[in-house]
């Protein structure tokens, strides 16, 4: 089986789209796929981090156009994220063709908000399935399988906007998640049994543009945490705060490290006892692995998926970066009793059991 991924990463979008990729792209090669990547070059992309995984990641350019090749409406109408591609659709879909075209190959995976039926039909001769990974059912597409990972999601929110014959797979227990975590949640679930508040993760992304760490680091300082207590920091290596919330770091009451670029990001979530983390594609980790979990929401597309958390008692939402002054030492305070640990643990693991890969892996050699 030969796959092609279209999916970006940069200082706007984040690094989740390209990691949920990269996940199931390790997946299918474990299975003997020969997989590749299209990325195009925006401040923060990951090109570099994908090609260390070995795998081919071609590049579009992020500022230079492209004499379009490929025919489009000429007025194309914007999607909610139309900026988020850096070109239009058209161009795009050009740049990839002449790439497609060499490559032919059997599945075409697109995660991109700003890529739609329109992208999709006009590279249509280029490969022979399309599976399309979203988060916020938005916009049609003309693939044959549709996956949405989020909480909440259900086959009617794309029942409109994909053909008929399309395989819808919505909901948390297809969660893109690599493989230890579902080796881990055995061990994780069964350490929550006495919850008890000694090792506090912080994870805000890989990008974290709007420093809701340094937030958080501050904020802490006027917490009841227990005086045996001791923070990571979790932080990717372009995050343009990172030298700050560093400073920070070493200032803390508590012994706190700050980790770039982890490869272990499930063993360290095991060893947390509440993870102060961002809404997003890493809330399901934490449900895999039945972490308690503090909130924030650091982008509006994932308000929905945090909303369907919170009203299952999987976390404690405290809002947006700029709420995180007030509400996070209350939080904190309530969760410091331990009870709420476990009733949060709990919920959160009935959420993911970590196996979408190979339920999503199953859906494909059987199209």
């Amino acid at each position: 089986m030969k796959v092609v991924f279209r999916a970006d990463a940069s200082l706007q979008i984040g690094s989740g789209h390209v990691m949920r990729c990269l996940t199931l792209a390790e997946a299918l090669r474990a299975e003997g796929a020969t997989c590749y990547f299209i990325c195009r070059e925006h401040p923060g992309n990951l090109l570099d981090f994908i090609r260390s995984k070995h795998f081919e990641a071609f590049s579009l350019d992020a500022t230079e156009a492209a004499d379009p090749d490929v025919s489009l409406a000429s007025q194309e109408s914007q999607l909610a994220h139309s900026a988020w591609l850096g070109a239009p659709q058209s161009q795009d879909a050009s740049e990839c063709a002449a790439l497609l075209g060499n490559l032919m190959p059997d599945w075409l995976v697109v995660d991109h908000y700003a890529l739609d039926a329109r992208w999709e039909t006009a590279l249509k001769k280029y490969y022979n399935e399309l599976l399309v990974i979203d988060d916020l059912a938005d916009r049609p597409h003309v693939c044959k399988i549709l996956l949405d990972q989020n909480h909440g999601r259900t086959e009617r929110d794309y029942i409109e906007l994909v053909p008929d014959s399309c395989q819808i797979l919505a909901g948390a227990r297809f969660a893109l998640l690599r493989p230890e975590f579902a080796q881990l949640r055995k061990r994780s679930l069964e350490r929550r049994n006495s919850p008890v508040l000694q090792h506090l993760l912080i994870t805000m992304g890989g990008v974290d543009q709007a420093n809701a760490t340094g937030l958080i680091l501050q904020a802490l300082r006027v917490c009841p945490l227990p005086d045996d207590c001791r923070i990571s920091v979790v932080m990717g290596l372009k995050a343009p705060c990172l030298a700050s919330v560093s400073e920070i770091a070493a200032t803390m009451p508590w012994p706190t490290e700050v980790l770039v670029n982890v490869t272990d990001m499930a063993e360290r979530m095991t060893s947390a006892d509440l993870i102060i983390g961002a809404a997003g594609s890493t809330s399901w980790e934490r449900c895999c692995l039945g972490v308690p979990t503090i909130m924030v929401v650091l982008a509006n597309n994932q308000k929905p998926g945090a909303e369907a958390l919170l009203r299952s008692g999987c976390v404690v939402l405290i809002g947006q970066p700029h709420d995180i002054p007030e509400r996070l030492p209350a939080a904190i305070f309530d969760l410091a009793q331990g009870s709420s640990l476990s009733e949060l643990s709990r919920q959160a693991k009935n959420v993911c059991d970590g196996l979408g890969v190979e339920r999503l892996f199953g859906s494909m050699s059987n199209g």
